[in-house]
């Protein structure tokens, strides 16, 4: 099995480092700083291992009372988690998390699991083990987990990854004089983590695609931004665009960058499926039909050139944002620069009712806001808070995507 990585967090004085030396023993080592590879974050996260165990342990620094101390251990978990999405620190991924919360603090349950959660929340897949430290008493064990539970529960987006409540005496501890509460659940620990580890490396892997795929999206969102600007620009220049040509350069950019982003390969095929993009976008039926349906809206009270702004720009951003999904689609392996019949279908269906709707609002609400000194912000802004797709359009695009 792959080696892999516990994350073991909580709040400061819960007991972390002594969980740590119980479960790797005397044969603990800790890496070199130099060796974690991730700068800015090798005081606040060590790792240790153990050839004794077949995964590395990071430990983190604890979460502090003090708000900026507190948030200073949050920031420290999500850089390690953001750096380890790269290439080169692939073995540094999260495949199980320690939630670490104290047995004789249970108030504080609920608050402290809120907060570890929002460390880790790039890990919305791993598998998850709470550790009740300090569980001394056999009475309140049960009241605990019981208190874990339901804290979790409160917790929709995590709950799915709970695999175990397990309560744990690290050390010997003295009750007094004639007691003490032996050291326990250390191997039932290490057996659980075991247990979901080819999970949870499964699970690092799709969190971190996830990640990646996320901020490939919000940088070619970026690009679509931009790109629509420059359309309102161009279609406010007083030159006829009934076949929508005159935006073909900023769309070729815009299309291209967006590629470029999602790896696309610069090869023959991928022209194609480009061109493809393009050619629906500029001298199509569907194009020159949108542009027409526009200029006839009744009642616009909007200068030639400032109509021409709020259509070229709504242009741009369903090209933007139609070739984000295509090239998703193509990045993930759904779809196949060779599919040119489904890239024109789909591209067409960008440009229908649906895009007219939206350009026809568009071009309202920059009417209501016609007094503005910068025309082109305004139409910048209004067109593309309409244009960005919603949870609700990525799911009707997906279904469609489905049945064709």
């Amino acid at each position: 099995m792959e080696y892999g990585n516990v994350l073991v967090i909580g709040n400061s004085g819960v007991g972390k480092s002594t969980l740590i030396n119980a479960v790797l023993g005397d044969a603990a080592e800790e890496k070199a700083p130099t060796s974690v590879g991730i700068r800015g974050t090798t005081k606040e996260l060590r790792i240790y291992e153990s050839d004794a165990i077949p995964f590395r342990i990071i430990d983190t620094i604890g979460f502090e009372p003090s708000f900026f101390k507190r948030n200073a251990a949050i920031k420290a978990v999500k850089k390690w988690s953001k750096e380890s999405a790269k290439d080169e620190n692939s073995d540094k991924k999260i495949n199980v998390i320690w939630f670490c919360v104290e047995g004789t603090s249970s108030k504080l349950f609920p608050e402290s699991i809120k907060s570890l959660s929002k460390a880790t929340a790039m890990w919305e897949s791993v598998p998850v083990i709470v550790v009740i430290t300090k569980s001394y008493s056999e009475p309140d064990r049960k009241a605990n987990i019981q208190m874990v539970n339901n804290a979790f529960a409160t917790q929709k987006r995590y709950s799915k990854n709970l695999k175990g409540v397990i309560p744990v005496v690290a050390q010997t501890f003295t009750l007094n004089d004639t007691a003490f509460a032996a050291p326990e659940g250390i191997s039932e620990l290490i057996d659980a983590t075991n247990a979901v580890m080819p999970e949870g490396i499964k699970a690092a892997t799709k969190d971190i695609s996830a990640f990646k795929l996320k901020r490939k999206r919000a940088l070619a969102q970026s690009v679509v931004g931009a790109s629509t600007a420059g359309g309102a620009v161009v279609g406010a220049v007083p030159v006829p665009i009934a076949d929508a040509m005159i935006l073909s350069p900023l769309e070729v950019a815009e299309i291209n960058a967006i590629a470029k982003i999602y790896e696309i390969k610069d090869n023959k095929d991928s022209k194609r499926f480009i061109n493809s993009i393009v050619e629906v976008g500029t001298a199509s039926a569907a194009a020159k039909a949108a542009i027409s349906a526009l200029k006839a809206i009744p009642g616009v009270n909007l200068a030639a050139s400032v109509l021409n702004a709020v259509i070229a720009a709504g242009f741009v951003a369903a090209i933007g944002e139609g070739s984000i999904y295509a090239f998703e689609k193509v990045y993930i392996g759904e779809k196949t620069v060779d599919d040119i019949d489904w890239i024109k279908r789909f591209m067409e269906s960008k440009l229908s009712n649906e895009f007219i709707d939206k350009a026809t609002e568009a071009i309202k609400k920059v009417s209501e806001n016609g007094g503005s000194n910068n025309i082109s912000a305004v139409i910048t802004d209004i067109v593309t808070q309409l244009f960005a797709p919603k949870t609700s359009d990525k799911n009707k695009e997906d279904s469609k995507s489905d049945s064709e």
